[in-house]
């Protein structure tokens, strides 16, 4: 029977030592011995080699999700007689690691800031395949984009026309562009993940666009190349992108009688499982029906197929990461007005490694991944070590009623956005990420130690001078 205080989505496992593949990486699997490995290596194994918590990616499943989704995408625009070109969205996650395997699996690559790009090119990936997004793009990094040859700028504002334009002709080279758009479609997502609707930072509105391109198409050294959309993160209905199409492809054929445009990038947000309730679509399916979509478009406003771009990112990195705690403290709190029970479960980080619970209400799934157990599963809380009540890794899952300190505990999902999003709140060091493939872990990120905490303190470092 479940625990009153459960959202009703959750439900108590039959087997509380359970591994949904669905959720957790493709090599993550609970041994005879009761422990989980991924990949072949041990968590216990990893603690002690990289200490916790500690980011875990499975690598050969991140190449191969990235593979999928460059495969059912670009076929899905095949079979409507056009290509696709397949960004890997780097805020997800990125280093220069990650930035390698994106280069040899022959992916592009989007980048927010002069930091992403920077990262981008130390992996290896050539300036030409680069897409460089954000609202606000200092002239700075606008000009070393250029000089750099990135493969396109989005423009996101109108004062940016004439901030890329003066850059471009500066350096006398011709800049591609593009025009990001609000198609107004509303995901179905986090308020703060929906990036499509009018009121909100990103993009202009789709009836300023015809305007603004123009704008661009005056400039000899801009090359408008198309509109960019992106409607919102965590996506599961394929509708929302079906409609973004509708809006998108009017506005195409519309700019088209004023020049051609060679692509439409209809962006990312393709959602992922991160708990057993959850379903989120294959890839197959969202990329058939928008290839349908896109096809019954263009032949009602009577023009050819465009070539398509997306920009997938926690659709590859997400479900390869997982991040290990160790247990601290547990509490059991009697929730009076329930009747009912809550374990308060403590580890070693938070928030400030993963707070995505705390801005999105993101809901999270964790096992006992350090030996298997023959109790009861428990309505349990994880929790970081921060002074915020706030501070909750995992809001509500069901853990064995007889987890205690030392146990290393597993949460499923973590690869995208935990580590780009982490800080150093409380003063905590970052940890550090690990790959494992084929029995073997590597570091590809160190942890951070407390010197590092003091490396850009000015008074400390002049204080060691003395």
């Amino acid at each position: 029977m479940n625990n009153p205080l459960a959202a009703e989505w959750l439900e108590e496992p039959a087997d509380v030592n359970a591994i949904d593949n669905r959720v957790w990486p493709r090599h993550f699997v609970r041994q005879a011995t009761g422990e989980c490995a991924i990949a072949g290596v041990s968590v216990r194994e990893l603690a002690a080699q990289f200490g916790t918590p500690l980011y875990v990616i499975d690598e050969d499943d991140f190449r191969a999700r990235a593979t999928a989704v460059k495969t059912a995408l670009q076929g899905a625009a095949k079979s409507i007689g056009t290509s696709a070109k397949i960004y890997y969205a780097s805020k997800a996650f990125l280093s220069t690691e990650i930035a390698a395997w994106i280069n040899e699996l022959e992916l592009n690559i989007d980048v927010a800031s002069g930091g992403e790009l920077a990262a981008a090119l130390a992996g290896g990936i050539p300036a030409e395949r680069i897409g460089f997004h954000g609202n606000n793009k200092s002239t700075r990094e606008i000009a070393r984009a250029v000089s750099l040859g990135v493969g396109a700028i989005v423009i996101d504002s109108e004062i940016e026309i004439e901030r890329i334009a003066a850059a471009s002709t500066a350096q006398d080279k011709i800049q591609k562009v593009r025009l990001r758009v609000n198609s107004g479609v509303h995901a179905s997502t986090h308020d703060f993940l929906a990036t499509a609707r009018e009121d909100q930072k990103f993009g202009i509105a789709i009836t300023d666009a015809p305007a603004l391109v123009a704008k661009i198409r005056s400039h000899s050294h801009l090359e408008f190349i198309g509109v960019h959309s992106h409607i919102g993160s965590q996506i599961h209905a394929k509708e929302g992108f079906v409609e973004a199409v509708q809006r998108l492809i009017k506005l195409h054929a519309e700019l088209s009688k004023d020049g051609e445009i060679a692509e439409l990038n209809l962006g990312g947000g393709f959602g992922i499982n991160y708990k057993p309730a959850d379903d989120a679509p294959d890839i197959h399916e969202f990329a058939e029906a928008i290839a349908v979509a896109v096809k019954v478009e263009c032949h009602k406003h009577g023009i050819s197929v465009p070539a398509l771009a997306f920009e997938p990112g926690r659709l590859i990195a997400g479900n390869p990461g997982v991040t290990l705690y160790t247990v601290g403290t547990i509490k059991d709190v009697q929730v009076s007005e329930a009747n009912a029970n809550r374990k308060y479960v403590s580890v070693d980080g938070g928030m400030s490694d993963n707070p995505r619970t705390a801005l999105y209400e993101a809901e999270y799934h964790t096992v006992l991944a350090s030996r298997s157990t023959n109790a009861d599963p428990a309505l349990a809380r994880v929790v970081g070590k921060h002074c915020e009540s706030g501070d909750i890794v995992v809001n509500q899952d069901y853990l064995p009623s007889d987890i205690a300190p030392s146990d290393i505990i597993a949460v499923a999902a973590t690869g995208a956005y935990c580590y780009s999003l982490s800080s150093n709140y409380n003063f905590l060091t970052k940890p550090a990420v690990a790959a494992v493939r084929a029995g073997q872990a590597r570091l590809i990120i160190r942890a951070e130690t407390e010197a590092d905490l003091f490396t850009r303190d000015v008074r400390y470092q002049a204080n060691r001078g003395e």
